[in-house]
């Protein structure tokens, strides 16, 4: 759909130029029957410029793209009302890219409240002093658990304080087809928050989403074009269902985080350990399921609600493979489940395209 519409642009743009040329004779311009003068010539060459700016920008997915789209439209409607009956059909042309742009602008505004929150906590959190994770700090953790924090490569480098993680996947809902998406995300963890920014391909349109985890309050904020509103959550279930979804991403992805002092933890098994996690006033329990190397192989917790549903269902994200990040052992490759009386059900598959820890900008 992208690069139809970059398409669209292209042509359009390149169309201009044939103003400039009536403008300045520098060929049999036929279609174009009135007068044009030069400086208006000049002007329909400024547009036809402009548009090319706005094909190559979105070509780019870059996120101005709409600025000079809009323009170039808006100009381009003034110009073809000037020489209506010749251009008239540029009109069309102009109504899509009008209605491309203003969809642009609302997700890039949409946008812009996430990338100004985090930009926020960045600023909040990247003078807070480096202190290195030793064996020290392992001493009370249940052996599972230790033997993951070795696993992972964390004793010996800076404790956790915040991530960048980027991921790819597929999502959908029970009864419905797997759409992708891509996500961004930022967790802080002195005063956890968690902030996704989701966008999902569906129905071939680009579905921007907002989870957003702060001061023990979360919502999740899905529009479409980052405009009209979809879906929207909040209330003590987001809250709480979201405190498991922030400590999910502390055990898969920051295992570092583990020695927190709001976790209590309890030893199962050689392979297995449960943990209490409290944030202020929720308080939320997940078993860990790491096999004799080390590795973290599955998450279970009781306290996370199915949203869509409104539906309180186990929930497990199994790994299925790990890579290595700068020294680090992370998680690669995992699944997001819910345990319905029917079975399990698959609703998330995420591949792990970039992670970074303690980050500054």
């Amino acid at each position: 759909m992208r690069f139809v519409l970059v398409f669209i642009v292209l042509v359009h743009g390149l169309i201009h130029f044939m103003g400039f040329a009536k403008a300045f004779d520098l060929g049999q311009i036929d279609q174009l029957m009135r007068y044009i003068g030069k400086p208006t010539g000049i002007v329909w060459l400024l547009t036809g410029l402009t548009l090319l700016a706005a094909a190559f920008l979105l070509a780019l997915n870059h996120s101005y793209w709409w600025i000079p789209a809009f323009i170039g439209a808006l100009v381009s409607q003034a110009l073809i009302f000037s020489v209506w009956q010749d251009a008239k059909f540029g009109t069309f042309a102009n109504f899509i890219l009008l209605l491309a742009s203003v969809t642009g602008w609302g997700q890039y505004n949409f946008e812009k409240q996430f990338r100004k929150e985090a930009a926020e906590n960045i600023n909040r959190t990247h003078s807070l002093p480096e202190v290195i994770l030793t064996e020290s700090d392992l001493v009370a953790l249940p052996p599972p658990v230790q033997r993951y924090i070795r696993f992972a490569g964390a004793l010996n480098k800076p404790k956790v304080t915040s991530m960048h993680v980027v991921f790819e996947g597929q999502m959908r809902k029970k009864g419905n087809d797997f759409f992708p998406f891509t996500s961004e995300q930022y967790n802080f963890f002195d005063q956890p928050t968690r902030l996704f920014y989701m966008k999902a391909r569906m129905f071939g349109l680009w579905v921007p989403g907002y989870h957003r985890y702060t001061n023990e309050k979360a919502s999740m904020d899905i529009r479409l074009f980052g405009l009209i509103p979809v879906v929207w959550h909040d209330g003590a279930v987001m809250d709480k269902t979201e405190t498991v979804t922030l400590f999910n991403d502390m055990c898969l992805l920051a295992p570092a985080t583990l020695i927190d002092k709001r976790i209590h933890w309890e030893s199962l098994t050689d392979t297995s350990a449960r943990a209490v996690f409290t944030n202020g006033g929720i308080t939320i329990s997940a078993v860990l399921y790491i096999n004799e190397q080390g590795q973290l192989v599955d998450f279970m917790s009781d306290d996370r609600t199915e949203i869509n549903q409104m539906e309180q269902l186990t929930f497990y994200t199994p790994v299925h493979s790990y890579t290595t990040i700068n020294g680090l052992n992370v998680i690669e490759q995992g699944d997001a489940v819910y345990q319905y009386p029917d079975g399990k059900f698959t609703y998330g598959k995420f591949t792990l395209k970039k992670v970074a820890y303690n980050v500054q900008r």
